[in-house]
């Protein structure tokens, strides 16, 4: 049976109750060495981020003879006061950490890989071959953005404290030095005790889901399993997600713990419905806040297939993000994450990502010129939760005018823009300034590449000899909710572990 350490346990359990928050750990690291007893010898897994959160996933894997494994290392995305130091501190010394394991390539999960290669990690980085490619392009891009945002924060004086950006671009080139690509479905051994094999988790072109075979000398093998983010069956583009081997402790994401997304027949017109209402009926600009990579290329190939069967309403489409112009080229470079109906798709139209009034936008110039139009069209942009990049700009020219409409198709933490509109803001404040929220707010969760409880709690099915099962990636609510909904299924031992806190699992 797995438990918390027994020193180590009554010290996180008294910071808890106080209410440790990350700002508190800023002058120094918190390693839990710190705190070590007589229990140096146990294996241990540390929660490092997406504890009890959605976004900064991070777990920390500590080997008997003191090896270090890193499973992703997210950025946090929001403005919880608790977490407002988290992104610039860690819970652990990158120094001592001797391999990351990436799961898939997007920012909540890889956006502080180049801040852990700043403060020392020198380490082994492995991931699949597409998450290498898509992370040559976002890492860099999200060093820009971070530059960007910072010079026009001190630019603007908008606080007192100089803004400064994590990492830069030469950080990022400097952790890509460090990645290595390695194939689905094949066990490879990343150290003399370690064995890892990545198969397809189905969310994002590259996406995995780890398992870690850990064979210590004397010990019976233990095998470890990550989920990463678990995507949907029967999603475009992709292929299903594959089930893990069993393994003895499993660490499962959990964002869609308490519902079930809407059902596939329905989401086209329901897709279609919201253009029309918006761009047609009331001649007004849709904005679609979407990941570049991913969530862009999902939007584009449906709104392709409704322009190839003649439903499309005639307006202009604005694809306007830099980055999901290079995301495109390398998913056509990966048709490995490819499944059969794309395939079959291809044989019909030979650009699924294009049609005649698409626009993939560069030049922020246009990008400025679409913030002040006033015609009807539809405006695909990072990020997906608006908290940065030209979506930010599109919903602060545009948010106040009731004909114009926003559609979410995706989690949104909720102290980000995204989050706040979905749960009904009435203004919001962006670049200093509070503006009305007078568009009209819609939602789709099917376009979610998370799974939901169903879906997720199918892809648990195979796992029948799990000593514990450690939920993150999730609200503590959905958490709790979700916990109750797998007890249905027999799984008995479910933790939702705290931000820092630390199980003897071998």
């Amino acid at each position: 049976m797995v438990s918390t350490m027994g020193g180590i346990g009554r010290k996180c359990n008294l910071l808890y109750t106080q209410r440790l928050k990350v700002k508190d750990l800023a002058p120094k690291f918190l390693t839990f060495s710190h705190f070590r007893n007589e229990s140096t010898t146990k294996m241990k897994l540390t929660f490092c981020g997406a504890a009890r959160q959605v976004t900064g996933s991070s777990h920390l894997i500590t080997l008997d003879n003191g090896y270090k494994i890193l499973l992703d290392c997210g950025l946090y995305q929001g403005h919880d006061d608790e977490m407002e130091n988290f992104n610039e501190t860690w819970i652990y010394d990158p120094k001592e950490v001797d391999c990351l394991i990436v799961s898939h390539a997007h920012i909540d999960h890889t956006g502080r890989v180049p801040k852990l290669v700043k403060d020392g990690f020198a380490g082994d980085i492995f991931c699949t071959h597409a998450t290498r490619s898509l992370c040559s392009i976002m890492l860099m891009d999200s060093a820009k953005i971070q530059e960007r945002d910072a010079q026009y924060h001190n630019k603007k004086k908008f606080g007192k404290k100089k803004k400064k950006p994590l990492y830069s671009t030469h950080h990022v080139k400097k952790t890509l030095e460090l990645v290595t690509g390695l194939s689905y479905n094949r066990w490879h051994h990343i150290s003399d005790e370690v064995k890892i094999q990545f198969r397809d988790a189905g969310h994002l072109l590259g996406s995995a889901n780890v398992t870690l075979m850990i064979e210590e000398p004397g010990k019976e093998p233990v095998l470890i399993g990550f989920t990463g983010d678990i995507g949907r069956p029967m999603r475009p583009i992709l292929s299903d997600p594959i089930p893990m081997p069993e393994v003895d402790y499993m660490i499962c994401e959990s964002t869609y713990g308490n519902r079930e997304h809407e059902s596939h027949p329905d989401e086209l017109e329901h897709f279609l419905n919201v253009i029309k209402e918006t761009c047609v009926e009331n001649k007004g600009k849709l904005l679609i806040p979407a990941f570049s990579i991913g969530r862009t290329q999902e939007i584009v190939y449906m709104l392709d297939r409704l322009e190839t069967a003649g439903r499309l309403p005639k307006i202009p489409v604005y694809v306007d993000s830099p980055l999901a112009v290079n995301a495109t080229t390398i998913y056509g470079s990966h048709p490995e994450c490819y499944d059969e109906n794309i395939n079959e798709y291809l044989l019909v139209d030979d650009n699924p990502f294009g049609f005649n009034h698409l626009k993939y936008v560069r030049d922020r110039g246009l990008s400025k010129k679409i913030n002040q139009t006033n015609e009807s069209c539809i405006v695909i942009s990072a990020s997906g939760m608006m908290n940065a990049g030209r979506i930010k700009h599109h919903l602060f020219n545009s948010m106040e005018d009731p004909k114009n409409g926003l559609l979410l198709v995706g989690y949104c933490a909720p102290h980000t823009p995204g989050g706040r509109l979905k749960n009904g803001a009435k203004e919001l404040r962006l670049f200093g300034q509070t503006r009305k929220v007078n568009m009209k707010v819609h939602q789709m969760h099917s376009f979610s590449a998370h799974a939901d409880r169903v879906e997720m709690a199918g892809f648990l099915k195979n796992q029948t000899k799990l000593k514990q099962l450690f939920l993150v990636h999730g609200e503590y609510d959905t958490q709790q909710e979700f916990k109750t909904y797998l007890g249905q299924f027999g799984h008995k031992h479910v933790e939702i572990p705290e931000l820092g806190q630390e199980f003897v699992i071998a």
